[in-house]
């Protein structure tokens, strides 16, 4: 799954794992995130966090009949309001995703994996 623009200058690709990549480093500036989270639950409920190099382990992108969707697996800090952490997320990472790839996404989902205490 990808976005395809052909141009007059030829055709372009964007994978998957660099939209995901894109959207893992955006969710990694917002505050009150820890970072990204593996989509899959680690033993005993925990979440593995998530190295730059392995956003797309946390980001699933998707192509629906609405249109492009976004799952992300996130972990916040102990402390902050989790509702506006999620909305600011969403907002963030589907402002930035539109403007930089002109591509509309017609849904963020934000998935909580875990709460950690930052310090």
């Amino acid at each position: 799954m990808s976005i395809e623009r052909v141009t007059s200058y030829g055709n372009i690709n964007i994978s998957q794992e660099a939209i995901a990549t894109l959207a893992g480093g955006v969710v990694s500036e917002c505050y009150g995130v820890v970072g990204m989270a593996s989509q899959k639950l680690v033993k005993d409920g925990w979440a593995e966090l998530l190295k730059k190099e392995n956003y797309s382990r946390g980001v699933v992108v998707r192509k629906t009949e609405k249109g492009m969707e976004l799952d992300l697996y996130i972990v916040i800090g102990f402390g902050v309001k989790v509702s506006e952490v999620v909305s600011e997320v969403q907002k963030k990472v589907k402002y930035v995703l539109e403007k930089t790839l002109e591509q509309d996404f017609a849904a963020v989902n934000v998935y909580v994996q875990g709460v950690r205490v930052i310090g």
